[in-house]
């Protein structure tokens, strides 16, 4: 038995030998058609019907080892067209095959072309993208998007360096600059706002299920406007090319606070599915014909549901004829617990308003639609055109249970106020790409995009508990008010730019490049409103109410009996124009030519642009603070920008970026509009005018894999007359935009690393991710200068500040799982993600008062993702597991005032979905 074994051991070693010697070698070279026929690294080749697969080295060379035989080989990049190609191999030789991939059509005898069933998502593919580009970019796609659980664009910028999002908004700091510094597009044209106090766009109301990929420019370069100091966070569509497909998906979510709540309530008559938009009742004067007060108790358990599905067409010898369509409607309860709150308190530490209680409850909706439909004509044109509808609401009540000086100073004081808002967006976009010749290219876009932002029927009741019961505050006819608000804004924008190729190597390559280009946008804003105050009459004012059911004071039998009447801002019924709405109208037009000059020399290209760019921006107003007005400011900017990449060796890059730009400031910054909150209030400034910024980076990146980087950053900022929110000397401490020195800065550093811990066979794989980043600011606060140029008294606290919104310290971490089984067509993801920001500073102080800083946090969410077969999925996301606590506090002399504190609570998310 043993000499059988023994022999049997050594006949089967010495057939694999023999077998392994009559191999054949199938090798060769993948080049890429767009960027001149360069290596291709991290493709794939695989034999067809088989399990023999390999990738390209970093060279784009690639080996099989095969039977001698026929064989079908793919080949194939993520956002490129596959190719088919018939090999033939003989026993110990070696067959060479090269092969160019375009991501346009691609032809060659014997060889089938078919459209890869994916775009540029996959992680690797942008990391390669990030590799090759001269312009200094980040980019996060629809894999990373999905491995991490992000349901919305906001949440994913927010996973890149240096970038965090505002709590409670859609809104983001890039490098510790807020709003007004960034810029939003999407496909490269501009997108209008959907909030009158803010330039962008909430980006928390785009779901990623139509994003193939966002992509993040911090540095600046000329094909973008000129209004650029932060970033520019560009939202790429869908662009599908694959076979036909239909997903549905259905899911499920709740909120832990909002779950624990004994009583969850909103206000009755809005609708549930957010898009119903009451207006000003008619008679409003003199009939009380307004919806009701009294609330609903809800469930607070929510859901998703989302339809998408893709198909493209050969057209012709050549054309390609793709479709993407997606609807996706979700909502989401939620609820702050645990809350307290304080206004109006001055530098000795006096508070007006104590809130020892404060409570939010609040239900979301999102309906968003998509359509993408793109025409490859043949290999040298393509255009595209996107529509996109999205619809958002947010119905929320807010309580504050405390004390409010001169209404309730026993601490006995209730405000509530219940908001409704409601978004509605339209997208639509033509885009246009053309191969002119080998030397040439043009690329055109032009958009026309529509926002309807409403705030109908918000309402504000402040009542005092008294020993009988709650009676309704008198104090001031604003007290107890319902408020009606209109925003509608469009934008014409339209860009076009041509490529030419110049300076043609040996190798026939091309080592130069001249764009030229022009762009403009046409933007206009309307924006009215209307508040309608009720004054209780003297003998009602100490009327006893019941707060869950005011409608029993507030009806129009009263009314009539004279319990309470109606005014605006302009008086009651008796004035003829009362009914006349406070508006502000703005119109903004940016014309800009641009010269951009790539060249490579050797391992360095350097990329020298130069913008002109004419802005005109008008404001007028008819407000409750005076008489009509309007002012304009006016702009021509001259606007150089250089970009510089050395390639230190195959992995490596050193990149460098210098630019000059601005910062305008927004219609609702300059418009003398009064915007009330419980907490604070905000007035516009006629006299704010733009920034200058002048802006530096210096990067060096490592790509050790095709899936891993390791990056170091070292940025700078220097603005010229900062902007920022101050407290004005006035009687209500009103919040302004105020220029508010003559110069500031930035300096910081920014790390990012990637990489794969572990990896057995492709089918298993560990991976983890970390970017952080440290900022330093400061400006300089020059009360003077503030006297000097508007009519407003500043008087600050102290004469240094650093930036609104700028955090020391950033930190965003991952760990990933990744196992398949069953040739792929199962497999587990599961994410753990952390993310964490220092205090920053929400306010300035001023007349004595300390700044009003936003207190660190962190944040910690689990994903799992599974997919059950080939068709069907299942996903649990659960977020915020840490729950903290949130704080606000104001710093004074005598010590740090909560102002501001509460928790979310922790979500919890479960989707199913089928692909058919």
């Amino acid at each position: 038995m043993k000499f059988n074994l023994k022999f049997l051991i050594i006949a089967l070693f010495i057939c694999s030998i023999s077998i392994a010697q009559n191999k054949g070698t199938i090798s060769g070279v993948l080049t890429d058609k767009e960027t001149n026929n360069e290596a291709l690294p991290f493709a794939n080749i695989l034999i067809k019907g088989t399990n023999i697969s390999t990738n390209t080295d970093i060279d784009g060379k690639y080996s099989l080892s095969v039977n001698p035989g026929d064989y079908t080989v793919i080949f194939s990049f993520v956002g490129y067209e596959s190719v088919e190609k018939a090999v033939t191999v003989k026993a110990n030789e070696t067959t060479t095959v090269n092969q160019v991939l375009s991501s346009g059509g691609y032809t060659l005898k014997d060889v089938v072309v078919k459209s890869s069933t994916v775009n540029r998502q996959k992680e690797s593919a942008l990391l390669l993208e990030q590799k090759n580009a001269v312009d200094i970019k980040q980019t996060i796609g629809a894999q990373e998007l999905s491995r991490k659980g992000v349901s919305d664009v906001a949440a994913a910028v927010a996973k890149t360096t240096g970038i965090t999002k505002q709590e409670g908004t859609g809104n983001i700091f890039v490098r510790g600059l807020g709003d007004r510094y960034n810029s939003t597009t999407m496909n490269g044209l501009p997108m209008p706002s959907n909030d009158p106090e803010k330039k962008n766009i909430n980006l928390d109301i785009f779901s990623t299920d139509i994003v193939e990929y966002v992509s993040i420019d911090k540095v600046y370069n000329s094909k973008l406007y000129g209004d650029f100091a932060g970033g520019n966070v560009d939202i790429i569509s869908k662009d599908y090319k694959g076979d036909g497909f239909f997903k549905i998906e259905m899911g499920s979510n709740v909120n832990t606070n909002a779950l624990a709540e004994d009583n969850f309530k909103l206000q009755k008559g809005t609708g549930s599915f957010g898009f119903s938009n009451p207006s000003i009742p008619s008679n409003s004067l003199t009939e009380y014909n307004y919806n009701t007060l009294q609330m609903d108790g809800k469930v607070p358990f929510a859901g998703s549901i989302n339809l998408s599905g893709g198909k493209s067409f050969n057209v012709g010898e050549d054309g390609k004829l793709g479709f993407f369509a997606t609807a996706n409607y979700s909502n989401e309860y939620a609820s702050i617990k645990d809350g307290s709150a304080k206004g109006g308190v001055n530098g000795a530490g006096v508070i007006n308003k104590d809130f020892n209680s404060y409570t939010d409850m609040s239900y979301q909706t999102n309906a968003t639609g998509l359509l993408n439909i793109g025409y490859k004509i043949n290999s040298a044109n393509k255009i595209n055109f996107n529509t996109a509808y999205i619809n958002t609401s947010t119905q929320s009540k807010e309580e504050y249970y405390g004390y409010i000086v001169d209404i309730a100073d026993e601490g006995n004081g209730l405000i509530r106020r219940f908001n409704y808002e409601k978004n509605s967006l339209w997208i639509n976009q033509l885009l246009g790409d053309h191969k002119l010749s080998d030397r040439s290219k043009l690329y055109w876009g032009t958009s026309y995009n529509l926002i309807d932002s409403s705030m109908p029927d918000r309402v504000q009741n402040i009542l005092r508990n008294e020993p009988n019961g709650y009676v309704i505050s008198t104090v001031s006819r604003p007290d107890n008010n319902r408020y009606f608000q209109e925003l509608k804004e469009d934008e014409l924008a339209v860009n076009a730019a041509v490529d030419y190729k110049f300076g043609k190597s040996s190798d026939d390559e091309y080592k130069g490049k001249i764009t030229l280009g022009a762009s403009g946008r046409i933007k206009s804003r309307d924006f009215e409103a209307t508040q309608f105050n009720f004054q209780s009459n003297n003998d009602y004012r100490n009327f006893i109410v019941d707060p869950n059911n005011l409608d029993l004071f507030y009806n129009n039998t009263n009314l009539q009996n004279g319990y309470f009447d109606i005014y605006t801002f302009r008086g009651n019924a008796e004035v003829p124009n009362a009914l006349d709405p406070q508006t502000y109208n703005g119109k903004q037009t940016i014309f800009g030519g641009f010269a951009n000059t790539e060249y490579k020399f050797n391992k360095l290209t350097a990329v020298l642009g130069l913008r002109l760019e004419s802005v005109v921006q008008d404001v007028e107003w008819d407000t409750q603070l005076g008489d009509v007005g309007d002012d304009q400011l006016s702009k021509i900017a001259f606007l150089p920008s250089l970009v510089m990449k050395y390639e230190l060796n195959e992995k490596q890059n050193l990149r460098f970026g210098f630019s000059k730009t601005y910062t305008l400031p927004q219609f609702k910054e300059r418009a003398l509009f009064v915007y009330e909150e419980v907490l604070q209030v905000k007035v516009g400034n006629p006299y704010l005018y733009e920034s200058d910024d002048y802006n530096l980076d210096i990067k060096w990146e490592m790509f050790p894999k095709s899936d891993e980087l390791i990056s170091l950053t070292a940025f700078g900022k220097y603005i010229l007359n900062p902007m920022n929110e101050v407290t004005i000397a006035s009687s209500s401490n009103d919040i302004s935009y105020i220029n508010t020195g003559d110069y500031g800065y930035v300096a910081g550093a920014e790390v990012e690393y990637r990489k794969q811990i572990l990896s057995i066979d492709d089918n298993k794989k560990l991976t983890a991710g970390i970017n952080a980043s440290y900022l330093y600011s400061n400006q300089e606060l020059n009360s003077e200068k503030v006297i000097e140029e508007t009519d407003y008294q500043v008087d600050f606290t102290n004469s240094k500040s650093q930036f609104t919104g700028a955090s020391d310290l950033l930190l965003n971490a991952d760990l990933s799982y990744l196992t398949q089984w069953s040739n792929n067509e199962k497999s587990l993801n599961t994410t753990v993600a952390y993310s964490y920001f220092s205090d920053r500073i929400n306010a300035i102080g001023t007349n004595g008062r300390g700044d009003l800083v936003d207190k660190a946090f962190g944040s910690l969410d689990f994903i799992a993702k599974t997919k059950l077969n080939k068709s069907l999925g299942l996903d649990l996301v659960v977020r915020n597991i840490l729950n903290p606590k949130i704080n606000r506090v104001q710093e004074n002399a005598s010590g740090d005032v909560n102002m501001l504190s509460y928790k979310k609570g922790m979500g919890i998310s479960f989707k199913l979905n089928y692909t058919f």
